[in-house]
């Protein structure tokens, strides 16, 4: 069958470009990421492999498109004929709704979202037939994951990672969520997850180093940006010198440890990692502390520059009253759960916190925007 024009169909292979998604900037202006039909492909099955997607699934679709977990709920239904449910959502209890009038069987979604689910009624019904959840875009704070799985005690609930670059890497089988609710998983079928130091040698269990994906799901670079690809797109640490051509991973800039069992945990991203009093400090490690508290929705540490300590830090909260937000004992809870110089100079509260066009907390806005507000008091 030809075009309209009467021109051919043009001969696409596996390896061409298909698509470009840019990153959400979350760590520096966005770039665009640019796919194969490969990447594509690959990525629907790997996660539908181990999603167990099958044709008689009903996804919800709350995340954008433009967002490369967002496509995957399209591409991954489109790949095992489930139906995939459009949702351009005002309000969380509109989620809510449609899980009950589609009946849903599989939701995906980041932690500011989930977030907000928590503190919403959900349908009597959910357990008859909501299978599966999924977060990823960002660690998943332990006091929401507990109540979301509350909400829903029937549903298998997957921890995922991922990054633009390589579409996902990582899982963590539901059942190993009580034993490792603080893991990343493993590999995803199709990739392999390294960790390695500095000069590229593999790290021992337990010893912080950055994560390396290779295997099909591998992107082709960024557009029009060969300096950034050369920075993030390298050959394999593992290659074998017989092998003529190059195997090209990812070198993520992430920060994780691998247990002795394969398991991953999350440190922090080179960029984001605070830099105080000499100490190299995991945002994530402060705002996991903060969320424990229960007393906020949603939180960002963040640094600001500071002439002697190098960055100061301040950790900005979503609150939903601030009549009812009891600071003092917000920061008593940091004071006894952190080191000295993890610990917060001022902590702020606002009734939200700036997000991406991915859904995902926007830290760049955030230090952007307390930087020249903190330095114009001083």
């Amino acid at each position: 069958m030809g075009l309209a024009n009467n021109q051919p169909l043009p001969n696409i292979i596996d390896s061409q470009m298909v698509a470009i998604l840019y990153t959400s900037g979350s760590t520096g202006k966005p770039k665009g990421v640019v796919l194969s039909h490969r990447n594509i492909v690959a990525g629907a099955e790997s996660v539908a492999e181990y999603l167990k997607i099958t044709e008689k699934d009903k996804l919800l679709a709350v995340l954008p498109f433009s967002f490369d977990y967002g496509l995957n709920q399209l591409t991954a239904s489109l790949l095992k004929k489930a139906q995939c449910v459009l949702l351009d959502y005002l309000l969380p209890r509109d989620i809510t709704k449609s899980l009950e009038k589609y009946r849903i069987t599989g939701l995906a979604a980041v932690p500011p979202l989930w977030a907000q689910l928590v503190n919403i009624a959900w349908p009597e019904s959910i357990n008859q037939h909501l299978r599966y959840m999924t977060n990823s875009g960002g660690k998943m704070p332990k006091n929401v994951l507990n109540a979301i799985r509350e909400k829903a005690p029937d549903s298998q609930f997957y921890l995922m990672y991922g990054l633009t670059e390589a579409f996902r890497s990582t899982y963590l089988p539901p059942e190993q969520l009580d034993q490792r609710p603080d893991s990343m998983g493993k590999a995803i079928p199709n990739a392999e997850v390294l960790v390695v130091r500095e000069d590229g040698s593999l790290c021992a269990p337990h010893e912080p180093g950055e994560l390396v994906h290779q295997g099909s799901l591998v992107a082709m670079g960024y557009w029009n940006d060969p300096e950034k690809t050369d920075e993030r797109f390298r050959p394999s640490p593992t290659q074998q010198q017989e092998l003529p051509l190059t195997e090209i991973c990812v070198w993520s800039g992430d920060q994780v440890s691998m247990d002795e069992d394969g398991y991953l945990y999350f440190i922090g991203r080179k960029d984001d990692m605070l830099k105080t009093s000499g100490y190299r400090v995991s945002p994530t490690e402060i705002e996991e502390v903060i969320y424990s508290s229960g007393l906020v929705k949603e939180a960002s540490a963040i640094g600001i520059p500071h002439e002697t300590l190098g960055q100061v830090i301040i950790v900005v909260v979503a609150v939903d009253h601030f009549e009812r937000f009891d600071e003092t004992k917000l920061m008593q809870q940091c004071k006894s759960q952190l080191a000295n110089f993890m610990v917060p100079a001022r902590i702020i509260a606002l009734a939200e916190l700036p997000k991406s066009p991915n859904g995902k907390i926007d830290r760049n806005s955030l230090t952007s925007k307390f930087s020249e507000i903190l330095s114009s008091n001083t």
